[in-house]
């Protein structure tokens, strides 16, 4: 039986059961998920030396850890220390933390240029963030956010560290 099949045959079973719709949609995304792990990763693998793998590895966590900080502190409605955060450990104040001179040699063009926007987007989020709190409308500072981690994405989506 092949996949389709399958899925199909137990979402029939689900719905004729009387289950929500949400929980028979909800195992089709997980089989579909379960096709794609078993399938050949189509990513750029990129190869950067030992200790600067492990480095770019713990910066995009920490790229991780900070986006989560930023969106902690929009929902106390603290949109300055949102912008800072942004600004300097994600924007284009972050450089010398990160390191980014070091380990951008070993990255294609494309990812250079995926890395720099999101570095971009994060300053351009952080001033977005210090207007709201001057014009109480958040949404500019929102969309800004939401320009940060699709670059973010987009990286993830393309490339894979080796």
């Amino acid at each position: 039986m092949n996949l389709n099949m399958s899925v199909s045959a137990i979402m029939a079973a689900l719905l004729t059961c009387g289950t929500n719709l949400a929980v028979a949609d909800q195992m089709q995304q997980h089989m579909a998920t379960e096709a794609a792990a078993q399938a050949p990763d189509p990513r750029l693998a990129v190869e950067f030396p030992g200790p600067l793998r492990e480095h770019e590895l713990a910066n995009m966590r920490d790229h991780l850890s900070t986006l989560s900080q930023i969106q902690l502190a929009l929902s106390r409605n603290d949109v300055d220390g949102a912008a800072k955060l942004a600004e300097n450990r994600l924007g284009m104040s972050s450089f010398k933390l990160h390191g980014a001179h070091e380990v951008a040699k070993y990255m294609p063009k494309g990812m250079q240029e995926i890395g720099s926007e999101m570095h971009r987007a994060a300053s351009r989020f952080a001033l977005e963030a210090t207007s709201a709190g001057a014009t109480g409308d958040i949404r500019p500072a929102l969309t800004a956010l939401a320009l940060v981690t699709q670059q973010c994405v987009a990286c993830h989506a393309l490339y894979r560290l080796k």
